[in-house]
């Protein structure tokens, strides 16, 4: 079906604590317009603003996961960026909390820095990743020169990042750029499966493990572990955390309350 004004541009739903956030322009391989941007950002902010979420999805509509910035809307003179969170609402800030992409299809340019954006990438084997800007004399300035030798050895980044070619799923996956392979058509359920296992975690103990992770990279090691503790010291004060080791010696499943 043909994309209409009345058609959402992109569609939320909530599943046991996940928020699945689903691009939905399949017409236009789920290329990013600014509506589409401005309500990706939208989803994000509602994922880190809700207590009841603790993770998210967000994958494609339709046989692709994104093919990018929606180049007839560019050149209509849209820009598909949202202040503070960047190209689709999403690349220069994602969300506090765990997201995952399930990719189906083709995640390229704009789409493969999405993916990248995201915690954790679930993709079917007939997934296809690229940054091919260099192949139109542009650069790939929406975080995927950032962030790709982070996830992948340095030289195969590189190689990657100045041929612009096209990168299959299973070579993703060798290069342990992915966390789930699945069959076609399997992604988000897989990337479900998984959203709902961090979200069956503490949401105080997920945000937190996730802001370390990300921000101590760079953290001076004789600082490091007073760092951590201003973001773990809140987090083991909680009523959660005494609500985890009474669940354990009670030997049942917690009740979080998310403070």
């Amino acid at each position: 079906m043909s994309e209409t004004s009345d058609t959402p541009v992109v569609l939320t739903e909530q599943i046991d604590g996940v928020q699945i956030v689903t691009i939905n322009r399949p017409e236009s391989r789920n290329a990013v317009n600014s509506a589409t941007a401005e309500a990706i950002a939208a989803a994000m902010d509602e994922l880190d603003n809700r207590s009841d979420l603790v993770a998210g999805i967000i994958t494609g509509a339709g046989k692709g996961f994104c093919a990018g910035m929606d180049l007839k809307a560019f050149l209509a003179g849209e820009r598909p960026s949202v202040p503070g969170r960047g190209f689709a609402g999403i690349v220069e800030r994602p969300p506090d909390k765990p997201l995952i992409a399930a990719v189906e299809g083709h995640a390229i340019a704009g789409g493969f820095e999405i993916v990248l954006a995201c915690d954790l990438i679930v993709a079917s084997e007939e997934a296809v990743f690229g940054l091919p800007e260099v192949k139109r004399g542009l650069v790939a300035a929406g975080g995927g020169l950032l962030r790709l030798h982070e996830r992948v050895p340095y030289h195969l980044a590189v190689e990657w990042a100045l041929t612009g070619e096209l990168i299959p799923a299973r070579s993703a996956h060798e290069a342990h750029l992915i966390n789930r392979l699945t069959a076609a058509g399997q992604a988000r359920d897989t990337a479900l499966e998984l959203a709902r296992t961090v979200a069956c975690n503490g949401p105080l103990a997920v945000r937190a493990t996730k802001e370390i992770i990300r921000a101590s990279g760079d953290w001076p090691s004789d600082e490091a572990f007073g760092r951590q503790q201003k973001i773990s010291e809140p987090v083991r004060s909680s009523a959660d955390a005494r609500e985890g080791a009474l669940a354990f010696k009670e030997k049942r499943a917690p009740r979080w309350q998310g403070k």
